[in-house]
């Protein structure tokens, strides 16, 4: 069986060699801690695994991992208040209430803290 020759326009053949290019940057694995990790709390832990932890341990969301202090910082620089104004009406790829539409603004302050590893006052 003989099989047809297959050629590309030598334009989209760079395109692909293009995009194919950016395929070497893999994405950083999560660190045991974004896995594993639980707040000690049992209600916050429950809130955690059930509406955090989806985004917040798995590098291909986008979100920063917990435990992630490098990731947490600049967020952190913004303040409490911008942090909390995130959680609730949503920022970028995080959906308003970060899907915890029973959460209260010291649950989400508490959560914010356990993932970036950082009190409020």
């Amino acid at each position: 069986m003989r099989l047809p020759r297959f050629s590309l326009h030598p334009a989209i053949s760079i395109v692909l060699l293009t995009l194919l290019a950016g395929c070497d940057d893999a994405p950083t694995p999560p660190t045991p801690t974004a896995i594993t990790a639980m707040p000690s709390d049992a209600s916050l832990a429950r809130i955690y695994d059930s509406s955090c932890k989806l985004c917040h341990a798995n590098p291909a969301a986008g979100a920063p991992l917990t435990g992630d202090t490098n990731a947490w910082a600049p967020r952190l620089a913004q303040g409490a208040e911008t942090l909390l104004d995130h959680a609730i009406n949503g920022y970028n790829g995080m959906p308003p209430m970060g899907l915890c539409m029973h959460c209260s603004e010291e649950q989400f302050l508490a959560l914010i803290a356990f993932m970036s590893g950082q009190r409020f006052q």
